[in-house]
């Protein structure tokens, strides 16, 4: 097992964490889709890898890899990958984009800062900015000379950056054959730029290539749009940050137990100052559909059963009528349970959390991630199909 952080004291901690936590491989079998959803988030994503290793450990390999913008690269490098490698790839791509928080500045004692949160704060503000100046290595860049230089109304650039370097850093680590050889089913979402329609690339329709991927993350005006055969397209989390209605909408054939990660929490304390605002008011803004999305799956997985159950009480002479052939798509009788894994805000983040690129911080989200999945794979309820009157199961082990 690969570790983020492979310290000596970090090992004792997942040492104990091995004995704490008890994962059996049959519970796997309850579950025909074993589903991970992975929402957009920027340098939170690290928080999605851990939890994917923690799913590997317990041996709940998802079967469908759904992502959005940072989601979907993670996606990729998991569904693009053989399940011995995936974790080591997934720890190549995080190294390959992060940068040391104090590079060669241990001798001078700066270390230390680190156990003060007012200064570990403004360090990641600095890292923050040096992600806005400088771009991060294998991801963006930024463009020279800068947009702003355009004249008023004239052809120019339609971004701050260029992600040249991610569509490289995807083809060295992801291997787009294994995607559309179909071993895992693999969905991500985008944006059509001239029709404002939100667009699912699956691999069960379409062939993946690296351009999917980075047209899912092509958030404006950071990011330029990304062609795919003519149109172009811009990140999924324009419209919706979470892939759960895919799912939703194309998982009728067996019960699912899907692992939704969320890197924004919907539930948080009100703010006491105006940075506390910032980063409220972000969360809010890129989680509320997610929870919004939620309540429309159970209700609407509700309403599935309900017509099973009423079709199978309709007398014979009724089952051929036309309007109940209406009726007969809607029907749903498997369950579906959702474990949501959400990152919770530390104290020193504020709202640059998203673009501050630190490899300190990206081992903290990987290392969350990791535990938060732990705690809730170690909840024997994950496991129990929902009642099939209701057809839905929701879990937040980590609420607030």
């Amino acid at each position: 097992m690969l570790d983020p952080d492979p310290t000596p004291a970090n090992k004792q901690k997942r040492s104990e964490a091995d004995r704490r936590y008890s994962h059996r491989a049959e519970r796997r079998a309850r579950f025909g889709c074993v589903a991970l959803l992975l929402q957009g988030g920027g340098a939170l994503g690290a928080y999605q890898a851990g939890v994917y290793q923690a799913l590997d450990e317990a041996d709940l390999v998802p079967n469908w890899l759904a992502g959005i913008s940072i989601g979907a690269i993670n996606s990729a490098l998991i569904a693009g990958n053989p399940r011995e490698k995936r974790v080591d790839r997934l720890r190549s791509f995080w190294e390959a984009i992060t940068t040391p928080l104090l590079p060669d500045l241990g001798g001078l004692g700066l270390a230390s800062l680190l156990d003060n949160q007012a200064a570990r704060g403004a360090l990641l503000d600095v890292s923050a900015a040096s992600a806005l100046w400088r771009g991060q290595p294998g991801f963006f860049a930024p463009r020279i000379p800068p947009p702003w230089f355009t004249l008023p109304g004239a052809p120019g650039p339609t971004s701050f950056y260029d992600t040249a370097e991610l569509r490289t850093t995807l083809e060295r680590l992801v291997d787009f054959d294994r995607i559309n050889a179909r071993e895992t089913r693999f969905s991500v979402a985008a944006v059509n730029v001239k029709s404002g329609n939100f667009v699912y690339f699956d691999n069960a329709r379409h062939r993946i290539g690296p351009e999917h991927i980075v047209a899912s993350g092509s958030l404006p005006p950071g990011f330029p749009a990304t062609e795919i055969d003519g149109e172009l397209y811009w990140d999924g989390g324009l419209i919706s940050n979470t892939p759960l209605q895919w799912l939703l909408d194309n998982a009728r054939e067996c019960d699912t137990l899907a692992f939704q990660v969320d890197l924004w929490s919907a539930r948080g304390k009100p703010p006491r100052n105006l940075a506390e605002v910032a980063v409220r008011q972000k969360e809010i803004q890129y989680s509320s559909r997610t929870r919004a999305m939620t309540d429309v799956v159970k209700s609407t997985q509700k309403f599935r059963c309900a017509v099973a159950r009423l079709l199978a009480k309709l007398p014979p002479d009724l089952l051929d009528d036309p309007e109940v052939a209406e009726l007969r798509p809607l029907v749903c009788t498997e369950s579906l349970n959702i474990v949501h894994l959400i990152y919770r805000t530390k104290s020193y983040e504020n709202q640059a959390k998203d673009y501050e690129f630190s490899r300190l911080s990206m081992r903290d989200h990987w290392r969350a991630g990791y535990e938060d999945a732990m705690r809730s794979l170690s909840k024997s309820a994950i496991f129990e199909p929902a009642d099939r009157t209701l057809g839905v199961k929701t879990f937040d082990f980590g609420a607030i």
